[in-house]
């Protein structure tokens, strides 16, 4: 399984020089396995340059979307692929009691938030409300379960070529719980994180900042590395960078987070995410 990373911050762009270490699209994932089968978690502003990448032949994308708060949306009408013919375009995202994907996505794509109507886009598009039961793209098993955070939102894990990934960019397991002490069953996205290869997670807050932020579906950084220690991955991307860290602001919550983790004995490799970095999971 290959992972890039096109977009690690959360809210909102960040443009400049003051972003350009880590980057500042919002949240985009590509995966593609030994089989050829491609994924893309999340439409932040990352899928636009991603998009430029896979235009022209005959493709099947899926795209799974977590939820559809404005961050992980927006790159969805500067997707080339929408505006190819040839492309065959699976958008799968969290399911909504009585509205479908498309009307949802629809709000967005269209007057007066978008010149063109979704009915329009050229590729042929089919829209799917995410499965509880999981299903199968390719030769990836895929599992999907909501999660804590604002709104109906969905945690991801893919399974193929004997590894697995979680990702969970907008999360917020330790409201309410002592995440060291709770039972893993009552934690938000355990069951999907559990013993992963790689774990992409929601680390926006440093422990102050989140004080004034509890219950806005977001981690901290005690709760992000308490929640990877319970969940044992064998690596961690601390992801959904907040749009006021710049670069030397990043580095130092980075190393403080490693400092910390290693002081908790764990054992996976953790890392700040950065924007055009490539993960390769081996089974």
């Amino acid at each position: 399984m290959r992972v890039t990373l096109w977009g690690v911050r959360g809210s909102i762009p960040v443009p400049g020089a003051a972003a350009a270490g880590y980057g500042g699209n919002t949240s985009c994932v590509h995966v593609t396995t030994d089989d050829g089968t491609e994924l893309i978690l999340d439409a932040g502003s990352g899928i636009r340059e991603l998009g430029h990448t896979m235009v022209g032949g005959r493709r099947r994308i899926d795209i799974l979307l977590t939820h559809l708060h404005l961050d992980h949306i927006r790159g969805l009408m500067f997707f080339a692929p929408f505006f190819d013919p040839q492309a065959e375009i699976t958008v799968w995202g969290p399911p909504a009691a009585g509205r479908a994907l498309r009307e949802r996505l629809a709000r967005y794509i269209s007057n007066p938030l978008s010149p063109i109507d979704i009915r329009e886009l050229p590729a042929r598009v089919t829209f799917r409300d995410a499965l509880p039961t999981g299903w199968q793209i390719g030769g990836v098993d895929v599992t999907a379960s909501l999660v804590a955070h604002r709104g109906p939102t969905l945690g991801f894990r893919l399974e193929a070529d004997g590894t697995s990934l979680c990702y969970l960019p907008d999360h917020e397991p330790g409201l309410g719980q002592d995440l060291t002490a709770s039972s893993a069953r009552w934690i938000s996205g355990y069951g999907l994180a559990r013993e992963v290869s790689l774990l992409i997670h929601d680390c926006q807050y440093t422990d102050e900042e989140y004080r004034g932020h509890r219950g806005w579906g977001h981690s901290s950084v005690s709760d992000a590395l308490a929640f990877a220690r319970r969940c044992g991955p064998r690596r961690v991307q601390l992801f959904h960078h907040d749009p006021a860290h710049d670069d030397p602001c990043l580095e130092a919550i980075g190393e403080d987070a490693l400092r910390r983790w290693r002081g908790l004995d764990g054992e996976a490799l953790i890392e700040q995410a950065r924007e055009g970095r490539v993960i390769t999971l081996a089974g």
